[in-house]
């Protein structure tokens, strides 16, 4: 085809022009039945001479001129930018598209979005340089402004705890957020939103941005990903919180966001009003590198970790901080804690008390560790009948020592005096929000909240929510809030996106280390499942409590549905345990029958009798102390000598160091009541005889042996009736435990928990 028009007579070299179009069209998806949004993009190329336009081969026979007044085409110069554009990628368009008119010139195409993004950005620039007109028509789908500058400006709110964010580009000298124009592309694009996803994806990925077509800068902007990600990540956390997303240009962060609005900084981005959240996350982020010196009066020598954790709560102290230190059992918490409040002391700082909370069992602990390790310290313990006589003198100590049980009953005079540093140890006491103890301790007054546990998370997320509504009152919102948004998410759906959110939200406030990370001097660890066969007797007493048991849960289920039976639930699967153990937990027995109460008892006997023979130490853990008192007749029957603690026990010291010094080779005691505050590295076997649903108690059991200390290698026997109740309470532990290290450890996994209906029917399914 060729246009004729006025034209010089001499031939003259072509002049390529290209326009470029798309075309928003919707398309029908087999795959959903819906019509979605799609768009075509072209090429026009045609042949300027002078004010004449020419497009088209010419056909066989063709002349390259038509009269006097039409020009003579240069067939081969034509030709030549068919080849150029080829050589970028295009290819002639073999459907027709409604992007350009037909007359616009000869149609190209390219094999992919990414293609016309490539060539808008790299090539096109080229063509113009080398003379070719380009003209984009309106509505061109890659039609892109250049961004000229980068910026976050910060300001304070009146409630000085928070700080309203703007981020955002400079487009032609206009500023322009970028939280409207973010979310718009979030809701047609939610995998934007899941973390995991987006760490895959290149930073180099551009993405395209459609800008508010009201401003001057209306148009598009190219933005490279990884720039974005970190934008995505904060502005995610409040999407998914948020059934409507903040409608102005600004997000409110509180100071703890700062560490993921610091990811931002980058050399070409203005920061203004923003140095105090920037200082904060950079402190925060920087603890490991700070010059952390150990206080001159601390009678010990820390370990590297253990002086890390010091300088983490020495900077989350400066930074008016709280936090979780959640080091596995036996790396030194408490000599931590006991370093950072003499670190404080020795600075001048403590011109107030301190209060340590602790489970009743500790005090002596930690009475014993502050002689030892701190005896600068004024320690004083508010325990026992005699403890008011110190209550008018508080402020002469430098730290107090009370307990979970205690502290409600002492709470208004407790709350009375300001404190400098308050510690929860073993903190998962305080797991639910409406014991006493937790609304106690959320009276108190201090300067910094600290919490000690190694197991910060047991059952359910909804214990994590308490820790943190105790140390950041309103971080993760209100209780309800935190259920919605968070805890039914991740524990009903398996919601990835979420529980990455919430990773992120807690993980500057939360410092953990295993023993596998820092404690590389242990001993191996062999944990080892010793099955066992129920007695003829145990199999028909546990059929026939597991009959009555399944019909009575099924009938209150369907009454009152599945969350509102835990309890019966609990009782039911709780008579099945006891018959693994030993059938008299359930009934009397006037004779043995045959086969005896339990085999389970029978091989602990035959294991203790070779373990001890080896010349092992052994700690044997039980949840129920009429279990530890069976097992005390067997072991007197055959002379073995043994020590014992449980929740009975009023001297826990003389237990111990008989053990500890070689005295007696073996060490009965009650999970509740020792799993946790002993140090028994004497020890190099565990045995578990019965198992509980959280693993983490009995992993904190265990951890009276493997701790910092031991020497030896360390096995650990877990006693498991085939084919009941305990099998299957194995299966779900591995759950939970999997579901604990991803909120606090990691950012991937499977996430359900807890009982369903399938979990039910497993539970009390017929023995084998």
């Amino acid at each position: 085809m060729s246009l004729a028009g006025p034209a010089a007579s001499a031939a003259r070299a072509p002049i390529a022009l290209l326009r470029l179009g798309t075309y928003q069209a919707l398309a029908y998806q087999p795959g959903n039945g819906r019509m979605v949004p799609t768009q075509q993009h072209r090429a026009a190329l045609s042949f300027c001479y002078g004010e004449q336009r020419v497009f088209g081969k010419l056909r066989p026979g063709e002349r390259p001129s038509i009269g006097a007044d039409v020009p003579q085409r240069q067939i081969d110069a034509e030709q030549a930018l068919r080849q150029r554009l080829q050589q970028l990628g295009f290819r002639p368009a073999l459907r027709q598209s409604q992007a350009l008119p037909k007359d616009a010139g000869e149609m190209y195409d390219l094999p992919n979005e990414a293609a016309w993004l490539r060539f808008v950005q790299e090539q096109l620039p080229t063509l113009r340089a080398q003379g070719w007109q380009i003209e984009i028509q309106p509505g061109f789908a890659f039609d892109l402004l250049p961004v000229d500058d980068w910026y976050v400006d910060v300001q304070q709110a009146a409630e000085h705890a928070w700080f309203d964010v703007e981020l955002g580009i400079e487009v032609g000298g206009e500023r322009i957020s970028l939280l409207p124009v973010l979310l718009k592309v979030i809701r047609s694009n939610p995998a934007l939103l899941d973390e995991r996803r987006l760490a895959q994806r290149s930073d180099d990925e551009p993405l395209r941005l459609q800008l508010d077509g009201q401003r001057a800068g209306a148009g598009q902007v190219i933005l490279p990903l990884g720039r974005l990600k970190p934008i995505l990540s904060l502005l995610g956390d409040f999407y998914l919180r948020d059934a409507a997303p903040p409608a102005s240009d600004r997000l409110r962060i509180g100071r703890g966001d700062a560490p993921r609005l610091s990811a931002l900084e980058a050399p070409a981005v203005r920061w203004s009003g923003a140095a105090e959240l920037l200082d904060f996350a950079a402190r925060l982020r920087d603890f490991r590198q700070r010059a952390q010196r150990p206080p001159t009066g601390l009678q010990a020598q820390l370990r590297a970790y253990q002086l890390e954790g010091l300088s983490w709560m020495q900077t989350l102290r400066e930074l008016d901080a709280g936090g979780i230190l959640a080091d596995d059992m036996g790396l030194g918490k408490t000599l931590q804690t006991l370093a950072h409040l003499l670190c404080e002391r020795e600075a001048g700082r403590l011109d107030r008390p301190c209060l340590a909370v602790v489970p009743t069992s500790l005090i002596p602990n930690w009475l014993d560790e502050a002689a030892r390790f701190a005896p600068a310290l004024r320690v004083q313990s508010l325990h026992g009948a005699n403890r008011q006589q110190h209550f008018a003198a508080l402020a002469d100590y430098d730290l107090l020592l009370t307990t979970y049980a205690l502290l409600p009953r002492d709470i208004e005079v407790l709350a009375a005096q300001p404190l400098h540093v308050l510690v929860l140890d073993e903190a998962q006491n305080i797991k639910n929000p409406g014991s006493k103890a937790a609304q106690a301790a959320r009276r108190l007054t201090a300067r910094q909240r600290l919490c000690l546990s190694g197991t910060p998370l047991e059952n359910h997320l909804g214990e994590l929510w308490s820790l943190f509504e105790f140390l950041m009152p309103g971080w993760l919102g209100d209780e309800r809030r935190f259920n919605r948004d968070y805890r039914q998410p991740i524990e009903k759906l398996g919601d990835q996106a979420r529980l990455t959110q919430l990773h992120l939200r807690i993980r500057p406030f939360l410092l953990r280390r295993t023993k596998e990370q820092v404690a590389t001097e242990l001993p191996p660890k062999s944990e080892i499942i010793q099955w066992v066969e129920l007695s003829p007797a145990q199999r028909d007493l546990y059929e026939t409590v597991r009959l009555a048991m399944d019909r009575k849960v099924r009938e209150e289920i369907e009454r009152r549905g599945l969350a509102r039976s835990q309890i019966v639930v609990l009782e039911a699967l709780l008579k099945l345990r006891q018959v693994c153990c030993d059938l008299r937990l359930v009934k009397p027995v006037e004779r043995l029958p045959r086969g005896g109460t339990s085999g389970k008892l029978d091989s602990l006997m035959e294991m203790l009798e070779e373990l001890l023979l080896e010349g092992r130490r052994v700690l044997l853990f039980s949840q129920f102390t009429s279990m530890l008192a069976l097992i005390e007749a067997r072991l007197k029957e055959r002379r073995i000598d043994y020590v014992q603690i449980t929740g009975k026990t009023a001297d826990r010291r003389a237990p111990v160091e008989r053990f500890q010094s070689g005295e007696v080779p073996l060490f009965l005691i009650s999970l509740k009541a020792g799993g946790t505050g002993l140090n028994l590295t004497a020890a190099d076997t565990v045995i578990h005889y019965d198992p509980w649903w959280n693993p983490a108690a009995e992993d904190q059991a265990t951890d009276r042996a493997y701790r910092i200390g031991q020497d030896k290698p360390v096995f650990v026997y877990k006693l498991i009736a085939r084919g009941t109740i305990e099998e299957k309470i194995r299966q779900l532990q591995e759950r939970k435990a999997a579901l604990a290290g991803e909120v606090l450890e990691t950012e991937s996994g499977e996430a359900r928990w807890p009982l369903d209906e399938h979990d039910i029917q497993a539970l009390f399914a017929p023995l084998p």
